[in-house]
């Protein structure tokens, strides 16, 4: 028998690559991109920039940041029209059958943006470059046309002008204030990167093949729609307007002797308070809405609830529970919360993939065999 490490379930704190993108420090409730820390960029950079900075290595000088910002235009109104075409077909045959998640059509169109593509093992540095760009630019664009085309409507085209978050909202919603697309781009930002989690990783594995970035990417989009990662940021929305003022404590302890999960709450890295929750709390307290304080009292509610039902476990608010407060208040459909999280997080991917593809070495782990004994042949 060899000797064969065994990892702890769910490779919980196994070190499976070397990055140079970011860093989550779960004990001292912080993260960062590439040494900057990722809530001050939230709170004051562009999202072009920190695209920049998680793409490239640098935030860009005002030069770079124009030529940056033209070319991510570009690209984001560059989508083939075959495939925005198949896009909006499907998003209306999927709406017709009752299914409108427009993240599930976007594999549809990622699949056809695969077909032909350059495997990564192929391409030189700046053709990867050029093609992880591309293809993250052109997500909202599809997200937008699947979700208007899942609700009857037409799709707006982009505008290569604009800036990249403010046109996803204008594109999605019809219209885009200055303020919401701010409060937004603060989400996003927010949520471009996160460590290994599980469709980052997915992401990797896919890109260590060698395998083209839409496949990558297609990778990670199907772990992301996995309820348990991408898909909290509805749910936790529906727990808010579904619990009446004063059963807080007996909604929880429902749930939990039910065995269900608290979503909006506790993390898998953090040991204190999620600092994205944290700036998200700050931002819709400054919207005149009356979901707002609504959502402060109950997180608070819930809060106390979970520390006498979970005693020793300081389960508290994670980014998913103010992500649908804010995303509900700026005019964003529930079905379009997971698929506007993960507007930031291609970005992520990409990156990731790039990363993956330049070490050259494929993601081979091995399994332990747990199964009866085989039959000695005879």
């Amino acid at each position: 028998m060899t000797d064969t490490f065994i990892a702890p379930a769910g490779l919980k704190g196994v070190v499976v690559a070397d990055t140079r993108i970011g860093d989550v420090r779960g004990d001292e409730g912080r993260f960062h991109y590439r040494g900057l820390d990722a809530i001050a960029l939230a709170e004051s950079a562009a999202f072009e920039d920190v695209w920049h900075l998680v793409l490239c290595g640098s935030l860009p000088d005002p030069a770079a940041s124009a030529a940056f910002r033209a070319r991510v235009g570009a690209a984001r109104a560059a989508v083939p029209a075959d495939v925005l075409d198949l896009v909006v077909r499907t998003a209306r045959n999927a709406a017709a059958a009752g299914h409108a998640d427009p993240l599930e059509v976007l594999r549809v169109g990622l699949s056809r943006l695969a077909i032909g593509e350059t495997p990564l093992l192929d391409a030189n540095e700046d053709e990867r470059l050029d093609r992880a760009l591309t293809l993250a630019a052109q997500v909202p664009t599809l997200l937008a046309a699947a979700s208007r085309a899942g609700r009857g409507l037409e799709p707006i085209a982009p505008d290569p002008a604009a800036d990249h978050v403010a046109d996803y909202l204008r594109m999605t919603t019809g219209a885009a204030s200055a303020a919401d697309a701010r409060a937004l781009a603060s989400y996003l930002i927010a949520t471009v990167d996160h460590g290994s989690n599980a469709s980052t990783f997915a992401a990797r594995v896919v890109a260590s093949t060698g395998a083209g970035v839409a496949s990558c990417v297609l990778a990670a989009v199907g772990a992301f729609l996995g309820p348990l990662h991408g898909g909290a940021p509805s749910r936790a929305l529906a727990a808010i307007l579904e619990i009446e003022p004063g059963r807080e404590r007996d909604w929880v302890r429902e749930r939990i002797a039910r065995g269900e999960r608290i979503m909006g709450f506790g993390h898998a890295v953090y040991r204190t308070r999620d600092p994205r929750s944290e700036m998200l709390r700050r931002i819709v307290a400054r919207i005149d809405d009356p979901l707002v304080p609504r959502a402060i009292g109950l997180e608070r509610a819930i809060e106390a609830a979970l520390a006498a039902e979970k005693p020793g476990r300081d389960l508290h608010a994670n980014v998913e529970y103010y992500a649908g407060v804010l995303m509900r208040l700026i005019g964003l459909d529930p079905a379009m919360f997971t698929a506007t999280f993960a507007v930031a997080r291609v970005v992520g991917w990409s990156a990731h993939v790039l990363e993956q593809a330049a070490a050259g070495k494929i993601i081979r782990p091995a399994t332990r065999y747990v199964g009866p004994d085989p039959a000695t042949p005879r």
